[in-house]
């Protein structure tokens, strides 16, 4: 079985016989029905397939079909003109490399349908080549626009920047709206929705299938599918593994799957993860792999938003389905980007309850965020979690604190506004990496963070306090009883107080008491 890994071109996918998920009965559903789409899924989602498996539907290549569900549906295989424009081949650090790629686009679509000899502006070229092609071929344009909001992304954080890729490409889909007589079928794709005063504002032509109930497997795959296209390289998996095939189908569950796109939707698996797993017969955070935005980590540290609340958010559709371009509140796109899905829904209040996907975003996620909030260093991370926990394991709390004073040494230049929030952050991150390996749990209230670890035979109590004491820390674990739960265990118990201070930015003394 050859896997589809990287493989963005129907065409190729189909000739060169690899296996290919069939997602072709929304396309002709997609294409029959007509108008303005758009779609919002994560990176690596399958987009750029399903952009590709449309040009592919509207260019009339029957052969590229045979033996899918479209083939019994689709009767006349027209061919129509394709405008075709891929802003994700491209890094946009200037108006000029925009600027650049459009000019690209336009220019070759001129050479074969004509170039005005009066329109100058992106947006005027675009319009003419439409209505040009249109009359050229006597049949009405498909438009296909891959990754429409890549630029508006990497300006995230540049608001002179964005403010004119804004108006650039307002004024370039603008085109889509204005030559709507010419327009057979569009399909925009990206990982966020642009709304309000940005790009979207002028669109309001567009149907948003993001949280379309009918299309929400549109791009990844189902459990379904799984067991329909998969049966052999899960077997192999298992085989591999040392595991069950149920066991092997719980572990790609727990990992890769639990995306929903609308509200008691179905479960879609992430396909990258899930095809290198079963390529290589081993599991791992391959979506991680190849890169989170910083822009995610900045969005969070402007907002001073409090992490522990990313799997506490509640969010209304209206939030979730259009991002403002100015606006600091981080959890749109961070739900887009993928890294938070639809948990619940309440439907009282029209209010959807947000969380990680699965265990290989949660973990990825939390790791990815720690260097920023802490002295870890990114490529020496995995080591220092493991020094942790092993000292937890062996019982050595005054070597795990060593650890953790160095950790949070030298941050100065890493704390922006409010200290406490900072550490409560950096400690909320640190504690939910530590909860991969051990048992933890924790309480944030007022300011106060408290967190009790269980590791083999030892539980540690851990007291901190703010611009307090070590000392008033662990009198305070005392009178109120936080260790009683654990003594008829019969575990080793250690109590931990810390204090940390706010103007030192540190941790500013620590005691343990058994």
């Amino acid at each position: 079985m050859k896997f589809p890994i990287g493989i963005q071109n129907f065409e190729k996918l189909r000739e060169d016989s690899f296996i290919y998920i069939d997602k072709t009965k929304l396309v002709h559903r997609l294409a029959v029905n007509g108008g303005d789409y758009f779609l919002s899924r994560p990176r690596r989602f399958g987009k750029s397939l399903l952009i590709s498996t449309l040009e592919a539907y509207f260019s009339g290549n029957k052969e590229a079909f045979q033996g899918l569900a479209i083939e019994s549906l689709e009767k006349d295989w027209i061919q129509y003109p394709i405008l075709h424009i891929d802003l994700n081949t491209e890094r946009y650090n200037s108006v000029e490399a925009l600027a650049n790629k459009l000019e690209t686009n336009l220019y070759e679509w001129e050479q074969l349908y004509g170039k005005s000899p009066v329109a100058n502006s992106f947006g005027t070229r675009f319009e003419y080549v439409i209505r040009k092609a249109f009359e050229k071929t006597g049949r009405r344009v498909v438009i296909l626009v891959d990754e429409y909001d890549k630029p508006m992304l990497q300006a995230i954080g540049n608001n002179d920047l964005q403010r004119e890729f804004r108006n650039i490409l307002k004024g370039f889909y603008g085109a889509l709206k204005s030559c709507d007589h010419y327009i057979r079928f569009a399909f925009l794709t990206g990982v966020t929705k642009f709304g309000k005063v940005s790009v979207f504002s002028d669109l309001n032509n567009l149907q948003d299938l993001s949280m379309d109930k009918e299309y929400q497997s549109i791009c990844g795959i189902t459990e379904e599918e799984i067991h329909q296209y998969f049966a052999e390289p899960v077997q192999q998996l298992a085989e591999e593994e040392g595991l069950t095939v149920e066991q092997t189908l719980q572990k790609l569950k727990q990992l890769y799957d639990g995306y929903h796109f609308v509200a008691g939707g179905v479960g879609i698996y992430n396909p990258f993860s899930l095809l290198n797993t079963l390529k290589r017969k081993q599991f791992g955070s391959y979506w991680f792999e190849t890169g989170t935005p910083t822009y995610l980590v900045e969005l969070l540290q402007r907002k001073d938003y409090v992490l522990p609340n990313l799997t506490e958010e509640v969010a209304t559709a209206d939030m979730l389905n259009s991002i403002d371009s100015f606006s600091d509140n981080p959890i749109p796109v961070i739900y887009q980007s993928g890294y938070l899905t639809i948990k619940g829904y309440d439907k009282e209040f029209e209010e959807y309850h947000l969380g990680f996907p699965n265990k290989e975003v949660e973990e990825g996620f939390t790791r990815f965020l720690l260097p920023f909030y802490t002295n870890a260093e990114h490529g020496k991370m995995p080591f220092s979690i493991a020094s942790f926990v092993r000292d937890l394991r062996s019982g050595r709390p005054a070597q795990f604190m060593q650890r953790m004073e160095s950790m949070f040494a030298d941050t100065d230049y890493r704390v922006v506004g409010d200290s406490e929030l900072y550490f409560q952050n950096a400690f909320y991150l640190l504690a939910k990496m530590m909860g991969f390996y051990t048992k933890v749990e924790r309480a944030t209230s007022d300011g106060r963070m408290d967190m009790t670890i269980e590791a083999a035979n030892n539980v540690y109590i851990f007291e901190f306090k703010l611009d307090g004491s070590a000392e008033a820390a662990l009198k305070q674990i005392d009178e109120k009883g936080y260790a009683t739960p654990f003594i008829s265990k019969g575990c080793n118990i250690y109590k931990v107080g810390v204090n940390f201070s706010l103007k030192k930015r540190c941790i500013d003394g620590w005691k343990i008491a058994e």
